[in-house]
Protein backbone atom coordinates (compact mmCIF):
# COMPACT_ATOMS: atom_id res chain seq x y z
CA UNK A 1 0.00 0.00 0.00
CA UNK A 2 0.72 3.39 -0.71
CA UNK A 3 2.83 5.68 2.15
CA UNK A 4 1.87 8.68 2.62
CA UNK A 5 5.09 10.03 1.72
CA UNK A 6 4.94 8.55 -1.59
CA UNK A 7 1.69 10.27 -1.98
CA UNK A 8 2.82 13.58 -1.11
CA UNK A 9 5.85 13.30 -2.74
CA UNK A 10 3.61 13.22 -6.22
CA UNK A 11 1.47 15.90 -5.07
CA UNK A 12 4.79 17.82 -4.20
CA UNK A 13 5.38 17.47 -8.13
CA UNK A 14 2.23 19.08 -9.24
CA UNK A 15 1.59 22.86 -10.53
CA UNK A 16 -1.43 24.98 -10.90
CA UNK A 17 -1.23 24.56 -14.27
CA UNK A 18 -0.62 21.77 -16.52
CA UNK A 19 2.18 23.17 -18.79
CA UNK A 20 4.16 21.91 -16.17
CA UNK A 21 3.04 18.36 -17.55
CA UNK A 22 4.19 19.46 -20.90
CA UNK A 23 4.49 17.04 -24.12
CA UNK A 24 8.32 16.25 -24.67
CA UNK A 25 8.94 17.82 -27.89
CA UNK A 26 11.79 15.55 -28.77
CA UNK A 27 10.95 13.19 -31.62
CA UNK A 28 13.48 10.67 -30.03
CA UNK A 29 11.28 11.14 -26.45
CA UNK A 30 7.96 10.84 -28.74
CA UNK A 31 5.24 12.20 -27.25
CA UNK A 32 5.60 11.27 -23.89
CA UNK A 33 4.52 13.69 -20.66
CA UNK A 34 7.10 14.82 -18.69
CA UNK A 35 5.37 12.90 -15.66
CA UNK A 36 2.65 11.74 -13.92
CA UNK A 37 0.91 14.14 -11.10
CA UNK A 38 -1.59 15.15 -8.58
CA UNK A 39 -2.87 18.20 -8.02
CA UNK A 40 -0.65 20.30 -5.99
CA UNK A 41 -3.49 21.31 -3.73
CA UNK A 42 -2.53 17.95 -1.80
CA UNK A 43 -6.11 16.36 -2.18
CA UNK A 44 -8.21 15.33 -5.13
CA UNK A 45 -11.39 17.64 -5.35
CA UNK A 46 -13.33 16.81 -8.35
CA UNK A 47 -16.60 15.61 -9.74
CA UNK A 48 -17.91 12.84 -11.96
CA UNK A 49 -18.70 13.44 -15.61
CA UNK A 50 -21.27 10.67 -14.98
CA UNK A 51 -23.48 10.16 -18.29
CA UNK A 52 -21.01 11.54 -20.67
CA UNK A 53 -19.61 8.21 -22.09
CA UNK A 54 -21.85 5.95 -20.41
CA UNK A 55 -25.21 7.56 -20.18
CA UNK A 56 -27.85 6.39 -17.01
CA UNK A 57 -31.11 6.92 -18.12
CA UNK A 58 -32.06 7.42 -14.23
CA UNK A 59 -30.17 10.84 -14.26
CA UNK A 60 -30.99 11.73 -17.52
CA UNK A 61 -34.12 10.93 -18.65
CA UNK A 62 -35.12 14.15 -20.94
CA UNK A 63 -31.67 13.20 -22.38
CA UNK A 64 -32.30 9.55 -23.22
CA UNK A 65 -35.76 10.20 -24.59
CA UNK A 66 -34.20 12.87 -26.96
CA UNK A 67 -32.57 10.54 -28.66
CA UNK A 68 -34.87 7.94 -28.77
CA UNK A 69 -33.94 6.07 -26.44
CA UNK A 70 -36.80 6.30 -23.71
CA UNK A 71 -38.13 2.74 -23.28
CA UNK A 72 -34.67 1.46 -23.35
CA UNK A 73 -32.95 0.49 -20.21
CA UNK A 74 -29.74 0.43 -21.07
CA UNK A 75 -26.90 1.46 -23.93
CA UNK A 76 -26.90 -2.11 -25.30
CA UNK A 77 -31.03 -2.07 -25.60
CA UNK A 78 -31.12 1.94 -26.90
CA UNK A 79 -28.66 0.26 -29.95
CA UNK A 80 -30.57 -2.78 -30.39
CA UNK A 81 -33.69 -0.59 -30.99
CA UNK A 82 -32.29 2.30 -32.96
CA UNK A 83 -30.37 0.38 -35.13
CA UNK A 84 -26.66 0.54 -35.23
CA UNK A 85 -26.41 3.81 -37.73
CA UNK A 86 -29.31 5.74 -35.90
CA UNK A 87 -27.67 4.92 -32.47
CA UNK A 88 -24.39 6.15 -33.66
CA UNK A 89 -25.87 9.41 -34.54
CA UNK A 90 -27.85 9.94 -31.45
CA UNK A 91 -24.90 8.95 -29.27
CA UNK A 92 -22.57 11.39 -31.40
CA UNK A 93 -24.81 14.32 -31.22
CA UNK A 94 -25.03 13.21 -26.98
CA UNK A 95 -21.51 13.05 -26.65
CA UNK A 96 -21.35 16.57 -28.39
CA UNK A 97 -23.09 17.92 -25.50
CA UNK A 98 -23.35 16.44 -22.30
CA UNK A 99 -20.00 18.06 -21.24
CA UNK A 100 -18.80 21.24 -22.96
CA UNK A 101 -15.60 22.95 -22.95
CA UNK A 102 -17.85 25.57 -20.77
CA UNK A 103 -18.17 22.95 -18.45
CA UNK A 104 -14.83 22.40 -17.86
CA UNK A 105 -13.99 26.28 -17.30
CA UNK A 106 -17.00 26.11 -14.19
CA UNK A 107 -15.30 23.12 -13.47
CA UNK A 108 -12.05 24.84 -13.26
CA UNK A 109 -13.79 28.10 -11.58
CA UNK A 110 -15.21 26.09 -8.57
CA UNK A 111 -12.06 24.85 -7.13
CA UNK A 112 -12.22 22.07 -8.54
CA UNK A 113 -8.62 20.28 -9.75
CA UNK A 114 -10.20 16.93 -10.54
CA UNK A 115 -12.58 14.79 -12.98
CA UNK A 116 -13.42 11.09 -13.17
CA UNK A 117 -14.11 10.19 -16.99
CA UNK A 118 -15.90 7.13 -16.50
CA UNK A 119 -15.76 5.03 -20.22
CA UNK A 120 -17.02 1.78 -21.16
CA UNK A 121 -14.72 -1.12 -22.78
CA UNK A 122 -16.71 -0.52 -26.31
CA UNK A 123 -14.80 2.69 -26.64
CA UNK A 124 -12.08 0.86 -28.43
CA UNK A 125 -14.26 -0.86 -30.99
CA UNK A 126 -11.85 -3.47 -31.85
CA UNK A 127 -12.91 -5.17 -28.82
CA UNK A 128 -16.60 -5.48 -28.89
CA UNK A 129 -17.88 -8.96 -30.35
CA UNK A 130 -20.21 -10.36 -32.68
CA UNK A 131 -23.69 -9.63 -31.24
CA UNK A 132 -22.85 -6.91 -28.72
CA UNK A 133 -24.74 -3.62 -29.22
CA UNK A 134 -22.74 -0.81 -28.14
CA UNK A 135 -22.03 2.93 -29.61
CA UNK A 136 -19.41 3.47 -32.10
CA UNK A 137 -17.43 6.76 -32.39
CA UNK A 138 -17.04 8.24 -29.06
CA UNK A 139 -13.37 7.91 -28.82
CA UNK A 140 -12.57 11.32 -30.59
CA UNK A 141 -14.78 12.63 -28.25
CA UNK A 142 -13.03 11.27 -25.24
CA UNK A 143 -9.70 13.07 -27.34
CA UNK A 144 -10.93 16.49 -27.09
CA UNK A 145 -12.58 16.20 -23.26
CA UNK A 146 -8.97 14.83 -21.70
CA UNK A 147 -7.22 17.95 -23.99
CA UNK A 148 -9.65 20.08 -22.76
CA UNK A 149 -8.96 19.07 -18.85
CA UNK A 150 -5.03 19.53 -19.87
CA UNK A 151 -5.64 22.88 -21.11
CA UNK A 152 -7.55 23.84 -17.41
CA UNK A 153 -4.87 21.98 -15.47
CA UNK A 154 -7.21 19.14 -14.28
CA UNK A 155 -6.49 15.99 -13.16
CA UNK A 156 -8.05 13.00 -14.52
CA UNK A 157 -8.98 10.07 -13.42
CA UNK A 158 -9.69 7.59 -16.64
CA UNK A 159 -12.27 4.90 -15.21
CA UNK A 160 -13.48 1.69 -16.79
CA UNK A 161 -17.00 1.64 -15.55
CA UNK A 162 -17.81 -0.82 -18.09
CA UNK A 163 -16.29 -4.18 -18.24
CA UNK A 164 -16.83 -7.25 -20.86
CA UNK A 165 -19.35 -8.65 -20.10
CA UNK A 166 -21.15 -6.72 -17.31
CA UNK A 167 -18.65 -6.80 -13.57
CA UNK A 168 -22.07 -6.13 -11.88
CA UNK A 169 -25.52 -7.45 -12.39
CA UNK A 170 -28.92 -5.28 -13.40
CA UNK A 171 -26.84 -1.92 -13.83
CA UNK A 172 -27.24 0.73 -16.06
CA UNK A 173 -23.42 2.05 -15.38
CA UNK A 174 -22.01 -1.17 -16.89
CA UNK A 175 -23.75 -0.39 -20.42
CA UNK A 176 -25.77 -4.00 -20.51
CA UNK A 177 -28.44 -4.83 -17.45
CA UNK A 178 -27.63 -8.50 -17.34
CA UNK A 179 -29.20 -11.12 -14.96
CA UNK A 180 -25.72 -12.42 -13.88
CA UNK A 181 -22.38 -10.81 -14.67
CA UNK A 182 -20.01 -12.21 -17.12
CA UNK A 183 -16.91 -10.46 -16.68
CA UNK A 184 -15.34 -12.82 -14.63
CA UNK A 185 -13.82 -15.83 -17.68
CA UNK A 186 -10.13 -15.27 -18.76
CA UNK A 187 -11.81 -14.23 -22.29
CA UNK A 188 -13.44 -11.14 -21.11
CA UNK A 189 -10.69 -10.36 -18.54
CA UNK A 190 -8.27 -10.37 -21.59
CA UNK A 191 -10.25 -7.80 -23.37
CA UNK A 192 -9.77 -5.78 -20.16
CA UNK A 193 -6.00 -6.27 -20.24
CA UNK A 194 -6.45 -4.87 -23.71
CA UNK A 195 -8.47 -2.03 -22.88
CA UNK A 196 -6.12 -0.85 -19.76
CA UNK A 197 -2.88 -1.60 -22.27
CA UNK A 198 -4.68 0.21 -25.04
CA UNK A 199 -5.24 3.25 -22.84
CA UNK A 200 -2.03 2.77 -20.73
CA UNK A 201 -0.35 3.47 -24.43
CA UNK A 202 -2.43 6.46 -25.61
CA UNK A 203 -2.05 8.41 -22.27
CA UNK A 204 1.93 8.24 -22.42
CA UNK A 205 1.45 8.85 -26.03
CA UNK A 206 -0.74 11.25 -26.96
CA UNK A 207 -0.46 14.78 -25.61
CA UNK A 208 -4.04 15.23 -24.90
CA UNK A 209 -4.10 13.09 -22.25
CA UNK A 210 -1.40 14.90 -20.28
CA UNK A 211 -3.31 15.18 -17.36
CA UNK A 212 -4.49 11.71 -17.39
CA UNK A 213 -2.66 10.46 -14.27
CA UNK A 214 -4.53 7.51 -12.69
CA UNK A 215 -6.50 4.66 -14.21
CA UNK A 216 -9.06 2.72 -12.84
CA UNK A 217 -9.12 -1.29 -13.81
CA UNK A 218 -12.75 -1.59 -13.01
CA UNK A 219 -15.66 -0.19 -11.51
CA UNK A 220 -17.78 -1.33 -8.73
CA UNK A 221 -17.32 -5.25 -9.09
CA UNK A 222 -19.55 -7.62 -7.23
CA UNK A 223 -19.47 -7.94 -4.05
CA UNK A 224 -17.67 -10.81 -1.99
CA UNK A 225 -21.31 -11.84 -0.11
CA UNK A 226 -23.03 -12.27 -3.14
CA UNK A 227 -20.79 -13.88 -5.64
CA UNK A 228 -17.84 -15.24 -3.34
CA UNK A 229 -15.89 -17.06 -5.72
CA UNK A 230 -16.05 -14.22 -8.53
CA UNK A 231 -14.96 -11.88 -5.84
CA UNK A 232 -12.00 -14.15 -5.45
CA UNK A 233 -11.34 -14.21 -8.72
CA UNK A 234 -11.18 -10.34 -9.24
CA UNK A 235 -9.06 -10.18 -6.09
CA UNK A 236 -6.64 -13.20 -7.05
CA UNK A 237 -5.97 -13.01 -10.69
CA UNK A 238 -7.76 -9.94 -12.21
CA UNK A 239 -6.24 -6.82 -10.49
CA UNK A 240 -3.15 -8.61 -10.35
CA UNK A 241 -2.76 -8.89 -13.67
CA UNK A 242 -4.52 -5.88 -14.82
CA UNK A 243 -1.60 -4.38 -12.53
CA UNK A 244 1.44 -6.25 -14.70
CA UNK A 245 -0.15 -5.63 -17.90
CA UNK A 246 -0.47 -1.57 -17.63
CA UNK A 247 3.31 -2.24 -15.93
CA UNK A 248 4.71 -4.32 -18.36
CA UNK A 249 3.05 -1.66 -21.27
CA UNK A 250 4.59 1.10 -19.71
CA UNK A 251 8.03 -1.00 -19.17
CA UNK A 252 7.88 -1.14 -23.32
CA UNK A 253 7.35 2.02 -23.51
CA UNK A 254 9.62 3.25 -21.50
CA UNK A 255 8.48 5.29 -18.75
CA UNK A 256 10.24 6.06 -16.02
CA UNK A 257 8.84 5.89 -12.41
CA UNK A 258 8.06 9.54 -12.08
CA UNK A 259 6.14 9.03 -14.87
CA UNK A 260 4.14 6.12 -13.89
CA UNK A 261 0.37 5.95 -13.83
CA UNK A 262 -1.07 5.65 -10.23
CA UNK A 263 -3.21 2.27 -10.76
CA UNK A 264 -6.69 1.97 -9.03
CA UNK A 265 -8.42 -0.45 -7.63
CA UNK A 266 -11.96 -0.78 -5.70
CA UNK A 267 -11.02 0.03 -2.30
CA UNK A 268 -11.75 -3.38 0.32
CA UNK A 269 -14.61 -0.86 2.20
CA UNK A 270 -16.64 -2.01 -1.20
CA UNK A 271 -16.72 -5.26 -0.31
CA UNK A 272 -14.98 -7.31 -3.08
CA UNK A 273 -11.64 -8.41 -1.10
CA UNK A 274 -8.79 -6.69 0.09
CA UNK A 275 -7.58 -5.14 -3.46
CA UNK A 276 -3.60 -5.44 -2.67
CA UNK A 277 -3.72 -8.95 -1.44
CA UNK A 278 -2.15 -10.38 -4.54
CA UNK A 279 -0.43 -7.22 -5.60
CA UNK A 280 3.06 -7.88 -7.41
CA UNK A 281 3.96 -4.38 -5.79
CA UNK A 282 1.64 -1.35 -4.55
CA UNK A 283 3.61 1.36 -5.46
CA UNK A 284 1.49 4.12 -6.68
CA UNK A 285 -1.52 1.96 -6.13
CA UNK A 286 -4.70 4.11 -5.05
CA UNK A 287 -8.08 3.02 -3.73
CA UNK A 288 -11.46 3.84 -5.13
CA UNK A 289 -14.27 4.10 -1.90
CA UNK A 290 -17.47 4.94 -2.82
CA UNK A 291 -19.60 6.41 0.33
CA UNK A 292 -23.21 6.72 0.09
CA UNK A 293 -24.84 7.44 3.50
CA UNK A 294 -28.19 7.27 1.36
CA UNK A 295 -27.89 3.42 1.61
CA UNK A 296 -25.90 2.59 5.01
CA UNK A 297 -28.58 1.50 6.95
CA UNK A 298 -26.56 2.14 9.78
CA UNK A 299 -26.77 5.75 9.94
CA UNK A 300 -30.13 7.12 11.43
CA UNK A 301 -31.61 8.83 9.23
CA UNK A 302 -32.30 12.19 10.64
CA UNK A 303 -30.18 15.78 10.07
CA UNK A 304 -28.42 15.21 13.03
CA UNK A 305 -27.61 11.44 12.18
CA UNK A 306 -26.16 12.27 8.60
CA UNK A 307 -23.97 14.90 10.02
CA UNK A 308 -22.96 12.46 13.33
CA UNK A 309 -22.31 9.78 10.77
CA UNK A 310 -20.19 11.92 8.14
CA UNK A 311 -18.57 13.85 11.22
CA UNK A 312 -17.42 10.64 12.39
CA UNK A 313 -16.72 8.89 9.62
CA UNK A 314 -12.73 7.33 8.99
CA UNK A 315 -12.56 6.63 5.35
CA UNK A 316 -8.84 5.59 5.57
CA UNK A 317 -5.62 7.08 4.44
CA UNK A 318 -4.36 9.19 1.74
CA UNK A 319 -3.90 6.78 -1.02
CA UNK A 320 -7.78 6.31 -0.58
CA UNK A 321 -10.01 8.44 -2.95
CA UNK A 322 -13.84 8.94 -2.06
CA UNK A 323 -14.66 8.43 -5.56
CA UNK A 324 -18.42 8.83 -5.43
CA UNK A 325 -21.04 10.50 -3.20
CA UNK A 326 -24.06 12.95 -2.97
CA UNK A 327 -26.12 14.19 -0.66
CA UNK A 328 -29.18 12.31 -1.04
CA UNK A 329 -30.68 10.33 1.87
CA UNK A 330 -32.44 7.07 1.89
CA UNK A 331 -35.33 6.82 -0.36
CA UNK A 332 -38.15 5.93 2.74
CA UNK A 333 -36.98 9.72 4.37
CA UNK A 334 -35.84 12.17 0.98
CA UNK A 335 -39.21 13.12 0.11
CA UNK A 336 -40.13 13.63 3.96
CA UNK A 337 -41.02 17.15 5.21
CA UNK A 338 -36.89 16.50 7.07
CA UNK A 339 -35.43 16.41 3.88
CA UNK A 340 -37.33 17.85 1.13
CA UNK A 341 -36.01 20.14 -1.19
CA UNK A 342 -39.15 20.66 -4.33
CA UNK A 343 -39.08 24.28 -3.15
CA UNK A 344 -37.87 24.19 -0.33
CA UNK A 345 -35.43 26.84 -0.16
CA UNK A 346 -34.91 27.16 3.81
CA UNK A 347 -33.10 23.23 2.95
CA UNK A 348 -30.04 24.62 1.37
CA UNK A 349 -28.19 25.79 4.72
CA UNK A 350 -28.62 22.13 6.20
CA UNK A 351 -27.37 20.22 2.92
CA UNK A 352 -24.48 22.67 2.86
CA UNK A 353 -23.39 21.37 6.02
CA UNK A 354 -24.31 17.95 5.10
CA UNK A 355 -21.79 18.37 1.94
CA UNK A 356 -18.96 20.14 3.88
CA UNK A 357 -18.98 17.54 6.67
CA UNK A 358 -18.25 14.79 3.97
CA UNK A 359 -16.05 16.89 2.22
CA UNK A 360 -13.90 17.50 5.14
CA UNK A 361 -13.93 13.90 6.39
CA UNK A 362 -12.92 12.87 2.73
CA UNK A 363 -10.67 15.29 2.93
CA UNK A 364 -8.43 13.51 5.71
CA UNK A 365 -8.03 10.39 3.22
CA UNK A 366 -6.88 11.39 -0.37
CA UNK A 367 -9.77 13.76 -1.24
CA UNK A 368 -12.80 13.07 -3.03
CA UNK A 369 -14.88 13.20 -6.23
CA UNK A 370 -18.16 14.09 -6.26
CA UNK A 371 -21.13 11.97 -7.99
CA UNK A 372 -22.30 13.42 -10.48
CA UNK A 373 -21.47 16.82 -12.47
CA UNK A 374 -24.59 17.31 -14.20
CA UNK A 375 -27.82 15.47 -14.09
CA UNK A 376 -31.39 16.10 -16.24
CA UNK A 377 -34.39 16.10 -14.26
CA UNK A 378 -34.33 12.80 -11.77
CA UNK A 379 -37.82 11.86 -10.80
CA UNK A 380 -39.00 15.25 -12.97
CA UNK A 381 -37.32 17.58 -10.62
CA UNK A 382 -34.14 19.84 -9.98
CA UNK A 383 -32.39 16.89 -8.28
CA UNK A 384 -29.42 18.71 -6.89
CA UNK A 385 -28.53 16.29 -4.25
CA UNK A 386 -26.82 14.40 -6.91
CA UNK A 387 -25.67 17.21 -9.16
CA UNK A 388 -22.76 19.30 -8.20
CA UNK A 389 -23.57 21.96 -10.87
CA UNK A 390 -26.76 22.22 -9.84
CA UNK A 391 -26.27 22.11 -6.19
CA UNK A 392 -23.71 24.97 -6.68
CA UNK A 393 -26.49 27.06 -8.71
CA UNK A 394 -29.00 26.93 -5.67
CA UNK A 395 -26.59 27.59 -3.08
CA UNK A 396 -25.97 24.59 -1.57
CA UNK A 397 -22.13 23.74 -2.16
CA UNK A 398 -20.18 26.76 -2.26
CA UNK A 399 -18.15 28.41 -5.04
CA UNK A 400 -15.13 27.56 -3.63
CA UNK A 401 -14.61 23.87 -3.32
CA UNK A 402 -11.68 23.89 -0.77
CA UNK A 403 -14.61 26.14 1.90
CA UNK A 404 -15.33 22.47 3.73
CA UNK A 405 -13.15 23.16 6.21
CA UNK A 406 -14.27 27.24 7.27
CA UNK A 407 -18.15 26.05 7.32
CA UNK A 408 -17.24 23.58 10.12
CA UNK A 409 -20.04 21.69 10.36
CA UNK A 410 -18.63 19.10 12.59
Amino acid sequence: MLSKSVVYGFLALATARAANCRVLGSSSESTRTSRRWLPSAGKIRGVNLGSQFIIEPWMAQDEWSSMGCGSANDEWQCVQALGQDAADAAFKKHWDSWTTQDDISQIKSLGLNSVRVPVGFWIREDLVNEGEHFPRGGLEYLDRLVGWCADAGIYVIMDLHGGPGAQIPNQQYTGHGVSYPGFYTQDNYERAYKFLEWMTERIHTNGKYRTVGTLEVINEPVHAGDYPSLASDLISKYYPNAWTRIRNRENKLGVGSSKRLQIQMMDKSWGSGDPSSHLPDTTSALYDDHRYYKWDGSVTTTKEGYISAACNDNRGGSDVIVGEWSLSVADAVQSNDEFQIANRPDQVEWYKQFWAAQAQTFEKAGGWVFWTWKCNWIGGMDEWRWCYQAAVAAGVIPRDAGSAASISPC
